[in-house]
């Protein structure tokens, strides 16, 4: 992109945000269409379940209405057998739902000396077949159907099975035991039944039409399939066997649900069947059944994809059609730009005298182009005035570095100093900020046995720094030199300071004065850092500070001069806070803490080391980083044998 021209960006940019808005429109109308066809199938399927549930569930309740019936009419103990065959034959014609009907006694019940009584009547041929149960080969009060009523006491929707001793079709049985008072107790006396041939459920489900590959089957209250369009499932497995024989946990879940009498809608796993499918499962009010209702995946949602892809095609050409107009629109706004960059380049490379291309319109680019022509008059003017000013700065830079010359020049920077002298041992070192900075340190000889040495920070920073430091460096020395105490001397220095000191420029000052004979040190201080003293064998301490202002504010001010003594290898360190400020490029500084820590941690200290390995302890810490004060260190060590 960093390498494509304006026109192609502005292009590539606005065909992006168009193509995302497309995709998200047309992904966004077919997730909402499957959304919206998916609520209604399920609508729908709720809507066909009841139907058909409603319509199976009246037949089922008109058979029981009638064999509870029945079950209470056989009660009467008067009937006789011709009436009993008669009320059988009759119920089954007046009951086009029945497939057949049976009145089953008890084994010599009616009849002292009779086994079987079992009339059956049932449909055949469009006419009522009458057949008498019971053989030797077909012992009825053995069958499912006489067994369970018997034992339970109460009427049962047997499982579906095969009648081979009546109608010999595949059916399923409501039975309803019956029971006769005899000798005042309640016996029970058999058991009538009312067939449903499972046919006629088979072709209810038929018609129901789900798309081309849709379909309804129905289970019995054990999971049996009683109703498929597979003739292989129907009563030779159970849902739980088919779950198992194709590795299904979802659909044996589906088979305790449908058999619990719960109704949902839910999607089939791939493992249940070969393509995407949904599944509506309801209870039926009688007889333990379930009705499941499926709904092919890809016939629900094709009008939704052929909608979809039509839509794409439509956002696809209108997406070209765009493209064409935005790239064409694009090169025509930015072919001005394109001619004024290439006149850019040659007013960069020099030529200032280049004649920019004429603007018809006063907008944007016309307005750029202006401001062209007026850069280039301003470049001309600029480099005419930069050619003065390069050498006014040159010249500045250079008094700048002999004033830096100057300021060093006068402060001692030859080491060792007094060479001959073995009573003592002295070393400085200054790092101004900028080129000419306002720090100070100085040392000389009062007379045979005194010497002074001290150390300042003037306010600010630069050349009114470096001369104030220059003047208060003369003052000290021409001051000390009458023999004063340290207190009297920062005290004239003062007064003659702060005489017509309009800038209102003040300078911190340590100033000591050592008998090298004795070691005794007189010190005063006018605000400046606490000095640390290096007893020699012990820890460093800080000189405890005074408390006295700074000099070159204020006339009248007294400076208190302190006495201290020093042992042979014992050091007083100076510095300027520029060491303590000193910062690395995390905005940490050195610290007082940091300094003391670095100095007790010298093993044996010699002056000259001292500073030197502090100096490049800074420089470690600050990592480069721009320094914002002058750093100044002077270290006095009294020299002879250390008594420890």
């Amino acid at each position: 992109m960093k390498n494509l021209g304006l026109a192609l960006k502005l292009a590539l940019l606005i065909l992006s945000c168009t193509l995302i808005i497309l995709v998200a429109i047309v992904g966004y109308n077919y997730y909402y269409s499957r959304d919206i066809i998916l609520r209604q199938a399920e609508a729908n399927s709720r809507l066909l379940a009841e139907e058909t549930t409603s319509r199976i569930d009246a037949v089922l309740s008109s058979v029981q209405k009638m064999a509870n019936n029945i079950a209470f009419s056989l009660e009467d103990a008067t009937l006789t057998r011709e009436e009993i065959l008669d009320l059988n034959k009759r119920v089954l014609a007046n009951n086009p739902e029945i497939y057949g009907m049976a009145i089953a006694f008890e084994p010599y019940f009616l009849e002292k000396d009779e086994l079987y009584f079992a009339p059956y009547h049932y449909r055949s041929a469009g006419r009522i077949v009458f057949t008498m149960l019971g053989n030797p080969q077909y012992r009825y009060f053995y069958m499912d159907w006489y067994q369970i009523p018997k034992e339970l006491a109460r009427a049962v929707w047997t499982e579906p099975y095969h009648d081979e001793g009546g109608g010999g079709v595949l059916m399923a049985t409501y039975a309803v035991p019956f029971y006769r008072t005899v000798d005042g107790h309640k016996e029970f006396a058999g058991v009538v039944t009312a067939d449903v041939s499972l046919e006629w459920l088979e072709d209810m489900l038929n018609d129901i039409r789900i798309y081309h590959t849709g379909y309804a089957f129905l289970l019995s209250r054990h999971g049996t399939f009683i109703a498929h369009p597979n003739p292989d499932l129907v009563l030779n497995q159970t849902i739980f066997s088919l779950a198992e024989e194709v590795g299904s946990t979802q659909l044996r879940k589906i088979g305790r649900d449908m058999l619990a009498g719960k109704s949902a809608f839910i999607p089939l796993d791939s493992v249940v069947t070969e393509e995407e499918r949904y599944m509506f499962h309801t209870g039926l009010e009688y007889g333990g059944w379930s009705l499941g209702i499926i709904f092919p995946k890809a016939e629900m949602l094709a009008d939704v994809h052929r909608l979809s892809n039509i839509m794409s095609l439509i956002a696809l050409a209108g997406f070209a059609l765009l493209a064409l107009i935005i790239i064409f629109l694009a090169r025509r706004i930015t072919r001005p730009l394109t001619r004024l960059s290439s006149a850019a380049l040659e007013i960069a490379e020099g030529n200032l005298d280049l004649l920019l291309p004429k603007t018809k319109c006063n907008d944007e680019v016309g307005k750029l182009t202006e401001s062209f022509r007026t850069m280039k008059t301003s470049l001309k003017e600029y480099i005419e005035n930069l050619t003065s000013t390069t050498a006014a700065k040159e010249r500045i830079e250079s008094e700048l570095r002999i004033a830096r010359e100057i300021q060093m020049g006068i402060l001692p920077k030859l080491f060792p100093a007094f060479p001959e002298r073995k009573e003592f041992e002295i070393f400085a070192s200054i790092e101004p900020a900028k080129e000419v900075g306002g720090d100070l340190y100085d040392f000389f000889f009062v007379d045979d046995t005194h010497f002074c040495f001290l150390v300042g920070d003037v306010s600010g920073k630069g050349v009114p720094a470096a001369f104030f430091m220059a003047v208060t460096k003369t003052l000290l020395k021409v001051v000390s030199e009458r023999g004063l105490d340290p207190g009297e001397i920062l005290s004239k220095v003062n007064g003659d300071l702060a005489t017509e000191n309009e800038s209102c420029m003040f300078v911190t000052l340590f100033l000591a004065i050592i008998d090298i004979e004795t070691g005794e040190v007189r010190y005063a201080n006018a605000g400046h850092n606490p000095p640390i003293f290096v007893p020699c064998g012990n820890e460093p301490e800080w000189i405890p500070p005074l408390g006295e202002p700074v000099a070159g504010v204020m006339e009248g001010m007294e400076y208190t001069t302190k006495t201290m003594t020093m042992r042979p290898g014992d050091i007083i360190f100076i510095y300027s806070d520029g060491v303590t400020e000193a910062m690395n490029p995390d905005n940490k500084l050195y610290s007082e803490e940091r300094l003391i820590e670095f100095i007790a941690a010298q093993k044996e200290p010699f002056a000259p080391k001292l500073v030197k390995d502090l100096d490049v302890s800074i420089k470690e810490f600050t990592k480069g980083a721009e320094q914002s004060d002058d750093i100044t260190m002077l270290a006095m060590q009294y020299v002879g044998k250390c008594e420890k």
